[in-house]
């Protein structure tokens, strides 16, 4: 029997192919909804899901009985019941590693542009205001040899750290993450409560994932013990932050900036004073968006989704146990 697989993220044609020659492909090219009269019908008689971004829920996996595996097209996880997918014994894999630098690049890209004020300044070229040499309203501030404070070290905030204390000798220290040792020796990094990094810290990044635990870590009292020079940079998921206490600290001068990749509510609403502030970069969550690295993710979705329903181990799984529960 050849298993069937419900795909609905955008797939070039060589990954489509590659999975054709081993299964039958029901693919979705711009599925917006899982209520999706079409997609419910292909999920019904699917063993393996490749796609990312929407939620997959209990009840849809229910219309799923023959589910054996999701291949998310994504390194967050957010969006699973990991724990009930385990429970049924259906793997899930993501794409760790081949998105880690091209991430980092864009978090480092926000502590620059916010530091420098690049957009905002590019912006008063194009509306003609620069009549003269600026003066030091419009001075930015230096990033080289500041402290940059990361709220986890994983792989994407160990690839961020390294460009801080490698390229632009900053000094690092780091919170929210289980001792690093090696980072200590390679980067001088040190390992502090997050309260001690809030206050310490000229650069705060954020990259931990997104947990029951981290929900809102950072609110009003953490930016409230930040430095009013510091900036606040974001690449992890939008909830790990209280954004109305982030819009509250930005427009009291509690903090200088903020540079954002994600947000509470993705798409942004229209409706939010975040992309309208001048201390705030806010991009639309762009951290992997490049050519190779969106094609590398889509390739390392094909491997995972390929070598679990041949019967093999994933490279990239998420929830080991299942591979328990379905023996």
């Amino acid at each position: 029997m050849t298993k069937r697989i419900v795909a609905y993220s955008r797939l070039k044609p060589t990954h489509l192919d590659q999975l054709r020659q081993r299964f039958h492909v029901d693919y979705f090219e711009a599925l917006k909804s899982t209520d999706d009269p079409g997609f419910r019908q292909a999920l019904s008689q699917a063993h393996g899901i490749v796609g990312s971004s929407l939620p997959i829920t209990p009840d849809l996996l229910d219309a799923a009985p023959q589910l054996e595996a999701i291949a998310s097209i994504s390194v967050g996880y957010d969006n699973y019941p990991v724990d009930e997918l385990t429970r049924r014994g259906i793997l899930l894999c993501n794409t760790p590693d081949v998105l880690t630098e091209t991430t980092a690049d864009t978090g480092f890209l926000l502590i620059m542009a916010t530091a420098r004020r690049a957009i905002e300044l590019a912006e008063f070229i194009k509306r003609g205001d620069w009549q003269e040499s600026i003066g030091e309203a419009h001075f930015g501030s230096d990033v080289h040899g500041k402290t940059l404070g990361m709220i986890g070290l994983g792989r994407i905030g160990a690839a961020v750290a390294r460009r801080g204390a490698l390229g632009f000798g900053m000094q690092v220290h780091y919170a929210f993450a289980s001792p690093k040792p090696e980072l200590e020796r390679e980067l001088g990094a040190v390992r502090c409560e997050l309260d001690e990094l809030l206050a310490q810290s000229d650069f705060v990044c954020v990259t931990v994932p997104l947990s029951a635990e981290t929900t809102h870590l950072i609110g009003r009292r953490e930016f409230g013990l930040m430095k009013r020079s510091a900036i606040f940079v974001n690449i992890a998921r939008g909830k790990v932050v209280d954004e109305a206490a982030l819009i509250g600290a930005l427009e009291s001068g509690e903090i200088r900036a903020a540079g954002l990749d994600v947000f509470e509510q993705e798409p942004l609403s229209p409706e939010s004073p975040l992309p309208h502030m001048p201390n705030v970069v806010a991009l639309p969550h762009i951290g992997s968006a490049t050519h190779e690295t969106r094609d590398a993710m889509a390739q390392r979705a094909v491997d995972n989704i390929t070598l679990a329903l041949e019967g093999q181990r994933p490279i990239s799984l998420v929830n080991e146990e299942a591979l328990q529960a379905r023996r």
